[in-house]
């Protein structure tokens, strides 16, 4: 299918008898990921209105964060590269973006039956890029490479920022299993309503509390405002994953991909605590973010960070070199969670 507007925003779709994929045309972000089966897109939708980037820029104005430009358009799962978390002053300065121009930049998006291929560049990091989304069934398989054309080697963080929201997100309801093994918390304040000890090294699930107990991570939270974000390393399987599960729509997603090109997720949890616009207190989410890179830093600081528990918090990229990843997102009916799911190839 060809082009098309979704939530005011300019989108191509694609879809089979049993799944609908839109993605969008400015920052790339895909926007819903929609069962038919169920009737559900388990994908966060902002409650704020959705602006394309280039339209925000030409309004010279910013009633949001200092993330502005990101927010205006943020959807679903949004790409972050070539940086996971602020930009530099400099990089500020020529225009980059929160996440990198990944989830700002024009995507050209061509649709072909089940088929759709989303191009683009990255003028600021001098990459090119392009993803490839199959649909099979009840999956989605993805194919991303990526491009250096700057002329020198890049030091890069390249995360999926997958972002799930209501109805398909509920307090103290919908659960999670993934192959985590070793895991941090963020190490200083996250947010207003943080309740995990900062810089607590654990075993997955059961997180450290400010109170001296622990959080099981397996169930979303059923507190009524909650801020927090968790680093975690992938185990040694080569097929790494995470799922997510409704008991009330009966639905099981999950992500799966290769730990050797993306080792780390990291768990955001955003439940009404943010304040400030857009988000005015509203905003109910639970990021699932796989990647190359531990935690949400600056370039600068990652590059410092160097490792985290041994394994590379960035990836480097030499100059014309390529780089191709591959991963998969699936649905499954199902009455209890599993604890581990298959990928669909």
């Amino acid at each position: 299918m060809g082009p098309l507007t979704y939530r005011g925003r300019r989108a191509s779709t694609i879809e089979n008898d049993d799944l609908r994929v839109t993605v969008l045309e400015e920052g790339g972000h895909i926007a819903e990921i929609f069962d038919k089966a169920s009737g559900t897109n388990p994908l966060w939708t902002p409650p704020w209105p959705s602006m394309e980037p280039s339209e925000f820029r030409k309004l010279h104005r910013d009633p949001f964060s200092s993330d502005a430009l990101l927010l205006a358009g943020i959807m679903g799962h949004n790409l972050c590269l070539d940086i996971f978390g602020p930009p530099t002053d400099d990089e500020a300065k020529r225009g980059m973006s929160a996440h990198g121009e990944g989830s700002i930049a024009p995507y050209e998006l061509t649709a072909a039956g089940d088929n759709l291929v989303a191009r683009a560049h990255f003028p600021i990091a001098g990459l090119d890029f392009e993803r490839l989304l199959v649909l099979r069934e009840r999956a989605l398989t993805i194919h991303e490479t990526l491009v250096n054309r700057s002329g020198r080697e890049r030091q890069i963080g390249w995360t999926q920022h997958v972002t799930l929201g209501p109805p398909f997100l509920e307090r103290g309801a919908t659960q999670f299993r993934t192959s985590a093994t070793r895991s941090k918390v963020f190490e200083s304040s996250f947010g207003a309503h943080d309740y995990l000890t900062p810089g607590a090294e654990f075993a997955w699930p059961m997180a450290p509390t400010l109170n001296g107990s622990v959080s099981d991570l397996r169930v979303f939270t059923d507190a009524d405002h909650s801020s927090a974000y968790t680093a975690h390393l992938m185990n040694g399987n080569d097929t790494a994953f995470f799922i997510a599960f409704s008991p009330r729509v009966e639905l099981v997603f999950a992500y799966l991909w290769k730990a050797s090109d993306f080792p780390w997720m990291g768990i955001w949890e955003e439940n009404h605590s943010r304040m400030d616009a857009p988000w005015s207190g509203r905003t109910m989410t639970r990021g699932m973010e796989f990647g190359v890179s531990p935690m949400p830093e600056s370039r600068d600081a990652m590059v410092r960070r160097g490792t985290m528990f041994g394994v590379p918090a960035f990836r480097q990229i030499a100059a014309g070199e390529s780089i191709a990843v591959e991963y998969c997102a699936v649905f499954e009916s199902a009455t209890v969670i599993p604890d581990t799911i298959a990928w669909l190839r």
